[in-house]
């Protein structure tokens, strides 16, 4: 069994927060596809991912969550491409979402281990 790093959850929680920003850029995406002089909005999990480890990250960081949450993307809104964008990133929520159901039903076994 195990003993289970409370990081595991909040790294996980932190992935589904940043599924989520995702989803709702290429939402906006989609919807102003036709608005004149608009800037096609992205989520970089790389960006913000890379340095969630870092020592360098201050408690007030992690205060007031992940920044890069929407940068413009630049360059002209192709359909196709946020549909396929929003697929990849319902498997990614998928498997984000099985993962901390696992780390829920560990606790729970810890939980009754302990009784």
């Amino acid at each position: 069994m195990g003993y289970i790093p409370h990081h595991s959850i909040e790294k996980t929680n932190l992935i589904l927060d940043l599924i989520s920003k995702k989803q709702k850029a290429h939402g906006a995406n989609i919807t102003n596809m036709n608005t004149p002089n608009y800037q096609r909005q992205d989520v970089s999990f790389g960006k913000y991912l890379g340095v969630a480890d870092s020592p360098l990250e201050t408690k007030l960081s992690k205060t007031l969550g992940p920044s890069p949450l929407n940068e413009e993307g630049g360059g002209q809104i192709s359909i196709s491409n946020e549909l396929i964008s929003m697929q990849k990133n319902s498997i990614l929520y998928s498997m984000a979402t099985r993962r901390m159901s696992a780390l829920i039903q560990k606790m729970k076994q810890i939980a009754q281990v302990g009784r």
